[in-house]
């Protein structure tokens, strides 16, 4: 069954459980909806995993456009939010409209996802109004990492633990149908998600939340240039398709590669008159 906006309020009233993870390409997302995932994000961490970038600010929407429209394809049951990147939103609510109409128009998405609180909830109002899903995202936003001076646990003082509740009620209250809370404690993560009539999603915030978001590299071993305390990685592909790898270059080199099980046949009369 196709897994909606809809579907996701009715998992909340029910305490069912959410399962989301990133993907950016067909053959991923296919496998992922065959599996039972509820959600995939075409997260902007494509710029990290897939594109090689330090950080996520440098990923353009034509970037994320280009992996959204892969997903979709691949993606039949699962709620694909595409992830709005950095300075997509930020100058102007049209041009927040605009770009986050680009992911249901040409990318195929079924909702956006965009970072910031209170700040952003007139791009966020104004979205919904177009008739587009938004899920927000709060806590730590990735695209604010030089502000924060890297990735650092976010909401432990009272002051900050307020502010991060704050801006949870705000997205809810501009029209969100679900909040990305990541690296908070989760005590106040499992606090906000029973102060919010919305989804939560944590990465890195805890069982408490309504659902849970890894970035699948992480969880699957193929990206070791940044492994954040909260993944857990559920097996060591990285290291399998290292060995392949290997085995691969050896038999090409060997000349054990291409057997003759891998290769066609020609007749040798038709051979012998080509001389």
């Amino acid at each position: 069954m196709k897994n909606t906006v809809l579907t996701f309020a009715k998992a909340k009233q029910e305490g069912t459980k959410i399962s989301m993870l990133t993907a950016y390409d067909y053959s991923t997302a296919k496998l992922m909806d065959e599996a039972g995932i509820n959600s995939i994000l075409v997260g902007d961490s494509v710029g990290n995993v897939m594109l090689g970038y330090e950080d996520t600010t440098p990923v353009t929407m034509d970037e994320m456009i280009h992996h959204v429209k892969a997903v979709s394809r691949g993606a039949k049951n699962a709620l694909v939010i595409g992830d709005m990147p950095f300075m997509s939103y930020h100058t102007s609510i049209a041009d927040a409209v605009a770009n986050a109409g680009r992911f249901i128009k040409e990318g195929r998405a079924n909702a956006v996802k965009l970072e910031g609180g209170a700040s952003v909830c007139p791009q966020i109002r104004a979205i919904v109004d177009a008739g587009i899903p938004v899920c927000a995202h709060i806590g730590l936003t990735p695209q604010s990492i030089n502000a924060f001076g890297g990735h650092r646990v976010q909401g432990k003082t009272e002051e900050a633990a307020k502010k991060i509740i704050e801006d949870a009620l705000a997205v809810q209250e501009a029209g969100a149908f679900a909040v990305v809370m990541e690296a908070i404690p989760e005590k106040l993560a499992t606090l906000i998600t029973q102060k919010l009539d919305i989804v939560t999603i944590g990465i890195g915030a805890g069982n408490g939340c309504d659902g849970q978001v890894l970035v699948y590299q992480d969880m699957l071993g193929m990206f070791s240039d940044f492994t954040p305390k909260f993944v857990k990685r559920y097996a060591n592909i990285g290291e399998i398709m290292t060995e392949a790898f290997k085995q691969y270059d050896a038999e090409v080199k060997d000349t054990s590669f291409p057997a003759k099980e891998h290769t066609y046949k020609i007749d040798d009369e038709v051979i012998e008159k080509l001389y």
